[in-house]
């Protein structure tokens, strides 16, 4: 990941409605099971079993690690339906958002996903 990618990416883990998820990338490696103990978590790869117990950070650039962060974001802020839009001209994607939310526009679509799990609501209120 780029400097930026590295900044975004820890920005997520000391968000406090973040959380790690199966099938999240990190270090390389695909998580597939998370348990949280005592507000410490861990989890293990899928390749060589190999557990962590320590802070790392997911990779944003993996398309299923984002697919991941925008669920942790839907179940923040109690709305199934988000999703991120990309912001099109006739040179490409120019900025991201995120449709039905009033978040800025983005460079990246991680970015996008920050700014909204940022702005979720600390509790969401059952109903």
């Amino acid at each position: 990941m780029t400097p930026e990618e590295t900044k975004v990416a820890r920005a997520f883990v000391a968000c406090g409605r973040w959380r790690w998820m199966p099938g999240m990338m990190t270090e390389g490696w695909r998580l597939t099971c998370v348990s949280l103990h005592d507000g410490a978590w861990s989890a293990t790869s899928t390749l060589a079993h190999r557990e962590y117990h320590y802070p790392t950070l997911p990779d944003i650039t993996d398309p299923a690690t984002l697919g991941c962060i925008l669920q942790v974001v839907r179940d923040a802020h109690g709305v199934q339906w988000l999703t991120t839009v990309p912001l099109m001209t006739a040179g490409g994607v120019h900025g991201w958002l995120i449709r039905g939310l009033d978040t800025p526009v983005c460079k990246s679509e991680a970015e996008a996903l920050l700014r909204a799990l940022q702005a979720a609501p600390q509790y969401i209120q059952e109903i």
